[in-house]
């Protein structure tokens, strides 16, 4: 062997591989530099520079072979390793110790297995914490298998060897393994320490776990061995085999010993039993006791106060955060965000964002989310517009919300795109957020890709069979969505409330009474889903819009609900198609009773007298809706052509084909029946009451049509949304123009899909 002479070595030192084996019995090493040792350094040499002592005890040798393994240059270790048995210098045993060490930190079972091969025949009595070393590497490395071998042959198992393989069972999930060695080792007369304990006691985490996580409490308090650690490992067991109870008698008994790992783990274990309210106490209590509070704990509470709608609790708690200075961390902030939303707090929800350090894709899903509920979806999309621009990592919730944005605003192009995203980043996958972009496929009038991407899901659960049945029923295609309803029975998919309300939908824009009723008395019969007040509103409304309105006063009345204001909104409806004055009257009362404020009530009530010449007190309604100013949201209807979306409200003028549109519109304008003339509808009450029926061609629909007749392809459909109901005058225009100009006319309104086609309509005037 050969070395440079400047070369330095403190030949006098072994390193110390780790400090986490502590409490198996090595002899105590010093530290060393391994930057002194050099990489080139070789016992293929034998010319006779350092003396025979040296060579004989191989510190040098064995300082570069733990080099070596430090590096993780395992395949140069082992070359190292032949040439010092040539030249006949012995292996430390600390040099085992950390080769052992990397190859299970490297997870590398044949480096392994060749140093514990090496050990077994070049050392006849290797040290005993070796053995422990070599079975603590298999364990590593997962290889159970071996592991086991190394045990079973051990002639010697101290504690540290029953800790090291129980505790690999215990993490590969084996429980009835570990259960096993730990009566074995007890049978052995080993005592377990607490490692032990807290290791088997985290793997029970089922209620048929519970009994034998009583027998350890038990044992534990019986020896005496029922350390902080210990007691809160138990704790913890009873929360994760549902014994809350039991958890919270152990939590008490605590006393001064308690962590906060103790205090989250009932925290959490209440609030996955939705016992947010003692969520809550056991945070004051924390406060009051001075227990150093973490950001989990805070993530913990408020979801707590999301979950109860507790804004009060919610600020409060939100100012300590800001005490301790723990707001502008992502993991407090975050759900900070996410509470503010679900309380409909946006603004507040705004402001915990912007005080966010460095959001994360969690925190842009909950405000993008919070935009979103907010009705702000322009804000929304723009958002997400920048985050694709700068890079920022994104989730599959995010891409929901944004569904639900172009959802919103019938934005086909842009959803589209959003689409093509999902798919790259492999999103898509994800059912909830395939269920989203099947909902925003059909509002934005392509039922068509919306079904495409329902086939394109494997396993359709029952959100995504409950999207594309929506689609189909609001469209107005009732025998495609129970056919859709069929399917999903026989495919072992059990409906929700929700797809009931689809079903119940499509029948009641069909006109399928039989069948509707049929459906709702089966709910808690045949599919064990109770139905609601929005079930029983839907089975109204399909009485209603059938004339059947003495049986959807019946049903109102014996319906184990109080009818609420679309119960005698649904009627009220009815009443106007078939006439009904009496009974309209009536519906009214109940319905301003409930919300004065409801346009549609008004305009009903006013077209309803007028109709029948009570002149009267039609005036009444239109004077009480004059002074309550009852505008609300401006009538609007949009059109996108070439990618760019054009916006039109009643009576506009600002279009820069205005003068073009409207001359189309009095090239199609039609005449009505002279008793019709004097009938209001939402967007004339919307823009300030029309004196005159001509003003009908101002409606934002019309408007938005004949635009799209000037700017499309003579054979290119035309798609138009509106934001509120469409009037009768309107939809019989939309046919009109269908017939005349041969093209086909898609109009959604706030309620449901409009298909005209040779002078007809999709819902055959039934909406």
């Amino acid at each position: 062997m050969s070395f440079s002479s400047s070369t330095t070595v403190q030949c006098s030192l072994l390193p110390s591989c780790s400090s986490s084996h502590h409490h198996d019995k090595a002899p105590p090493i010093k530290s060393v530099n391994f930057a002194q040792i050099p990489s080139w350094v070789s016992l293929k040499s034998s010319a006779p520079l350092l003396n025979t002592q040296h060579l004989q005890t191989g510190q040098v040798e064995n300082v570069h072979l733990i080099s070596l393994s430090k590096q993780g240059k395992m395949k140069e270790a082992r070359e190292f390793l032949q040439q010092m048995k040539k030249a006949g210098v012995a292996v430390s045993a600390q040099s085992y110790r950390c080769l052992f060490e990397k190859c299970g930190l490297m997870g590398s079972l044949s480096d392994g297995r060749f140093v514990h091969k090496w050990l077994r025949t070049t050392v006849k009595s290797p040290a005993e914490f070796l053995e422990n070393d070599a079975l603590r590497m298999y364990c590593d490395c997962g290889s159970l298998r071996d592991a086991q071998k190394v045990f079973d042959e051990m002639l010697h198992r101290d504690l540290v060897s029953w800790v090291i393989i129980i505790s690999a069972y215990v993490e590969k999930g084996v429980l009835n393994k570990a259960v096993g060695l730990f009566l074995d080792m007890l049978e052995s007369g080993v005592r377990p320490n607490s490692p032990i304990f807290t290791s088997l006691l985290k793997s029970l985490d089922e209620f048929s776990h519970l009994e034998f996580g009583k027998q350890m409490h038990s044992y534990v308090i019986r020896t005496g061995n029922a350390s902080g650690s210990v007691e809160t490992a138990i704790a913890n067991m009873y929360v994760k085999c549902g014994w809350l109870d039991g958890a919270k008698l152990v939590f008490d008994k605590m006393g001064d010993k308690k962590s906060v790992v103790a205090w989250t783990g009932l925290m959490v274990g209440y609030t996955e039993d939705e016992k947010l309210g003692e969520v809550l106490e056991l945070f004051a209590e924390m406060v009051r006791e001075s227990v150093e509070v973490d950001d989990f704990v805070f993530s913990i509470v408020l979801k707590a106060c999301a979950g109860l709608e507790d804004l009060n609790a919610g600020r409060q708690i939100h100012g300590y955060s800001v005490k301790l200075g723990l707001d502008s961390e992502v993991s407090v902030g975050t759900p900070l965000v996410d509470f503010y939303v679900k309380c409909g707090e946006f603004e507040s929800a705004r402001q915990a964002f912007k005080r966010i350090n460095e959001p994360n894709d969690v925190s842009w899903s909950a405000i993008i989310s919070g935009y979103c509920q907010n009705g702000e979806f322009e804000e929304c999309l723009e958002i997400f517009q920048s985050l694709i621009g700068k890079g920022v990592t994104l989730n599959p919730f995010i891409y929901t919300s944004i569904f639900q944005a172009c959802s919103a605003i019938a934005d086909i192009n842009l959803g589209a795109q959003v689409h093509a995203d999902a798919i790259k980043r492999g999103f898509v996958a994800f059912l909830y957020g395939a269920s989203a972009m099947i909902t925003m496929y059909s509002k934005c009038g392509r039922l068509d890709y919306a079904y495409q991407a329902f086939e394109s899901i494997d396993k359709p659960d029952t959100v995504a069979w409950t999207a594309i049945i929506c689609g189909y029923a609001y469209h107005g295609n009732a025998s495609e969505a129970l056919r859709l309803f069929s399917r999903m029975q026989n495919s072992g998919i059990k409906p929700n409330s929700v797809t009931f309300i689809a079903v119940l939908t499509a029948c009641s824009h069909s006109g399928l009474v039989t069948e509707a009723k049929q459906y709702l008395d089966s709910m808690s019969s045949v599919y064990n889903v109770e139905p609601t007040i929005d079930h029983y509103d839907c089975m109204i409304d399909v009485y209603s819009r059938a004339g059947l309105l003495q049986e959807a006063l019946k049903l109102m009345k014996s319906m184990p609900f109080e009818p609420d204001a679309m119960s005698w909104k649904s009627l009220l409806g009815g009443c106007w198609i078939h006439r009904n004055l009496e009974l309209g009257k009536f519906a009214a009362e109940n319905l301003l009773q409930m919300d004065p404020e409801d346009t549609a009530s008004y305009i009903i009530m006013f077209n309803l007298y007028a109709s029948l010449g009570k002149w009267e007190e039609a005036a009444r309604f239109r004077k009480m809706m004059a002074e309550k100013n009852l505008r609300k949201e401006i009538g609007c209807s949009w059109i996108t052509v070439q990618g760019k979306t054009h916006r039109f409200i009643v009576g506009d003028k600002h279009h820069s084909q205005i003068d073009q549109i409207y001359s189309k519109l009095n090239e199609l304008s039609i005449s009505f029946k002279d008793a019709e003339d004097s009938l209001l509808t939402e967007e004339d009450v919307l823009s300030g009451f029309p004196e005159r029926k001509e003003q009908l061609l101002d409606h934002s629909e019309r408007l938005a049509i004949a635009f799209g007749l000037i700017s499309t392809p003579s054979n290119a459909p035309i798609m138009v949304f509106k934001n509120i109901r469409a009037c009768k005058d309107c939809h019989e225009f939309a046919k009109h123009v269908s017939m005349v100009t041969r093209r086909v006319i898609i109009v959604r309104d706030s309620n449901r899909f409009h298909h005209f086609k040779s002078g007809e309509c999709s819902c055959r005037d039934y909406w």
